[in-house]
């Protein structure tokens, strides 16, 4: 006989199967159990269709009345792209129902399990939930700050230097630390660095080292003065959509990116959280920051960061002048300063990846 944790991981494995199609929407799995079999499953597959529980309520049919449903968030309980998913579980005659996480939207924000309950239904909140809320991030976060989930990712020697005092930066990690940093690449909708690193690297910021990725990010270039040459990998090879975000107001300048396929973000005054609500209102539901110093300081100074990935390669770079991940105004004591739990650890090549969830910003 298996545990209700059990059936709740299950339900969580196959929200993962969904990493990135549902967005803005949450990742969701649900299972119905009876009799100590499962009866039906369901995932949400994209914004706009069935949600997990109506895919499983579907292929229990009758075999519902009576059973426990497991879902990693509350049934929802308003009129969207679908009817109310709570109003299904109690016309289904379930009877009890797990749920990890509930739901933070304010259409829904407990009305799903109210509902529940005024109908009978034993209701069970908390199963494996913090599992579910770090599945669930980035549509937690757009939920509650309606600006973009952001991750900041880094190579990096044990000194913490991204670059040495002439700007060398090709390559301080290992080729599998690349490869495995590209993946991010495609998990969030855009990509962005600052003007300083394109005209040293003149980079791609396209997934290229993996095998047929699923997509390819926006690529989105921070440049205030509007510098970014016109001969760049990012505005000339056509691979992926290329925005910048700029304070420069020529117009006609605008025009001339325009005219080679660039968007063209405008901003009186290009504050970090001016940048973040602006994207967020563009679709960009996650944003992967890679660089450079400036940029990374920015975002660390501004405490808009969600996410750290750093992968520490065993060298030392030295030097006052030599670049670093954190090179801003930083903090004056270790109360106020950015905190991050680790969430993983991992052996890729000869370097280490650690993955950092923060905790206090």
């Amino acid at each position: 006989m298996f545990t209700h944790e059990y059936y709740m991981q299950q339900v969580l494995n196959l929200a993962r199967l969904t990493e990135v199609q549902t967005r803005p929407n949450p990742r969701v799995g649900a299972i119905i159990v009876n009799n100590h079999q499962i009866v039906g499953i369901g995932t949400h597959l994209f914004a706009g269709s069935s949600h997990a529980e109506v895919f499983a309520l579907q292929q229990a049919n009758e075999r519902a009345r009576g059973a426990t449903l497991y879902v990693n968030l509350e049934p929802c309980a308003h009129y969207g792209s679908t009817p109310p998913c709570a109003n299904a579980v109690v016309a289904a005659g379930i009877s009890r129902v797990f749920v990890a996480n509930l739901d933070p939207n304010p259409l829904v924000a407990g009305k799903g399990v109210a509902i529940l309950r005024a109908a009978g239904i034993e209701v069970i909140v908390g199963l494996c939930a913090d599992e579910a809320t770090e599945l669930n991030q980035v549509f937690l976060h757009n939920i509650q700050t309606k600006t973009p989930f952001v991750t900041i990712k880094a190579g990096l020697s044990l000194d913490g230097k991204i670059a040495t005092k002439a700007n060398l930066s090709q390559w301080i990690t290992s080729a599998e630390s690349r490869r495995d940093g590209h993946h991010y690449r495609v998990t969030h909708e855009a990509i962005l660095v600052g003007i300083n690193t394109l005209l040293s690297d003149d980079p791609s910021l396209t997934p290229h080292l993996l095998e047929n990725p699923v997509r390819k990010p926006i690529r989105i270039i921070l440049d205030r003065q509007l510098r970014t040459p016109l001969s760049a990998k990012v505005i000339v090879d056509n691979q992926a959509p290329t925005w910048i975000c700029t304070s420069n107001p020529d117009a006609t300048l605008h025009e001339v990116y325009q005219a080679q396929g660039v968007k063209i973000i405008y901003f009186n005054e290009l504050s970090i959280m001016e940048l973040l609500k602006r994207l967020y209102q563009e679709q960009v539901f996650s944003l992967l920051v890679e660089g450079g110093e400036q940029v990374y300081s920015s975002f660390l100074d501004a405490r808009a960061v969600n996410q750290l990935v750093c992968y520490y390669s065993p060298q030392l770079i030295g030097s006052k002048q030599a670049k670093h991940l954190f090179a801003g105004i930083g903090f004056v004591d270790l109360q106020s300063n950015l905190q991050f739990k680790i969430s993983e650890t991992k052996q890729l090549g000869n370097d280490v990846k650690i993955v950092n969830q923060i905790i206090k910003g």
